[in-house]
């Protein structure tokens, strides 16, 4: 059964990955992100609908509702990053709180504005999947706080999803090649040292997020909710 698909930040990297693995299933996908460009050269790729939106921003979400299906069966909430990288060292409390507020509206009010917008079109035995980071359980600043603060929010969703039979997971990626992550900033020294501390030996890749989130979207996982899985060749282990 073709199910319909929404996946934010899509336009790259994991995003993008996501989006090409419910293509090739052959379901309805329709990708969100704030660059015009990569966004349409993604949905012509996969034969995917692009909506120019900023899931952080609640005016253009509730615009996006009018483009967007009556129904969902799967909301990935991939848009976000470490918006550190964007911005200067902060020098000041005011700067401080400023960068601070960046990342928690990047990567946690992202989700919850998207899912709380969808949340009624959400159907029966539908999944929603948030990408967390590895950072939420090492540490780092402001990202890894908000990435942990997206995971605590999933407990609750999970909990008022179960009953219509939706569940809501948190995938969390280590360090993942072939994305924007780091801007092209990463040196080959820092690339040595992360993928040193992988005992899988490799980084990860898009596609092995993706995996973990179409198993999770899949029908074999309709009793797993309120989990995050790891994804990070066993550089973070859980208990």
């Amino acid at each position: 059964m073709t199910r319909t698909v929404v996946v934010t930040g899509a336009g790259t990297g994991i995003g993008r990955a996501v989006a090409a693995a419910f293509a090739e299933d052959g379901d309805d996908v329709v990708i969100t992100g704030r660059r015009p460009a990569p966004l349409q050269a993604v949905a012509a790729e996969l034969g995917a609908r692009a909506l120019v939106c900023d899931a952080g921003d609640p005016d253009e979400v509730e615009a996006l509702l009018e483009r967007l299906p009556a129904s969902v069966d799967v909301l990935v909430n991939n848009a976000g990053g470490n918006t550190d990288f964007d911005r200067q060292t902060s020098s000041n409390l005011r700067e401080l709180a400023d960068n601070w507020r960046a990342n928690i509206e990047a990567n946690l009010l992202t989700a919850v504005l998207m899912t709380t917008a969808l949340i009624d079109r959400l159907a029966e035995g539908g999944a929603v999947i948030s990408i967390g980071s590895i950072a939420a359980d090492k540490g780092a600043g402001a990202y890894g706080a908000a990435k942990a603060g997206l995971a605590s929010w999933n407990v609750e969703l999970s909990a008022g999803l179960g009953p219509r039979g939706v569940t809501a997971n948190v995938v969390s990626p280590g360090y993942i090649a072939d994305t924007e992550f780091f801007r092209d900033r990463l040196t080959a020294e820092r690339r040595r040292s992360l993928v040193s501390a992988i005992p899988t030996g490799r980084p990860g890749t898009p596609r092995d997020v993706a995996g973990a989130v179409s198993f999770l979207a899949s029908p074999a996982a309709r009793q797993i909710t309120g989990q995050v899985i790891a994804v990070n060749g066993g550089e973070h282990a859980t208990r």
